[in-house]
């Protein structure tokens, strides 16, 4: 088996699973105005955009397939995925070695809650 098949199957392993995600409540309370800024600063760079919309279009991703991805240092992105875990809009799963991350379906509905009301 190759590296690449290796990755592919992988991938595919950890597509197939996704974090235990939690609709939210249909009624999403306005965050107050820090909260919604720090949500705003998550955003606030190029990369964690792309990596908050690959998320949610594979639901699950673990850090590795997010690098790929992403095409950025291991570093970095793990700096990235820290910054969006910290302000709700990910949550990320220990599974030995590896962190599975996927949206915060909480964390998004109030991000557009607090943009919905500006």
């Amino acid at each position: 088996m190759t590296a690449t098949s290796t990755a592919r199957r992988t991938s595919a392993t950890t597509q197939d699973v996704c974090c235990d995600v939690v609709a939210p409540a249909s009624n999403v309370a306005v965050p107050d105005d820090d909260t919604l800024a720090a949500l705003a600063k998550a955003l606030a760079h190029p990369a964690r955009i792309k990596i908050l919309r690959m998320l949610d279009a594979r639901q699950a991703c673990i850090t590795g397939d997010v690098v790929t991805e992403v095409g950025l240092a291991q570093s970095t992105v793990s700096e990235h995925l820290r910054i969006l875990r910290e302000a709700g809009l990910i949550q990320g799963e220990i599974e030995g070695p590896r962190t599975r991350y996927c949206v915060s379906a909480t964390g998004l509905a109030t991000l557009k809650a607090g943009i919905a009301a500006l």
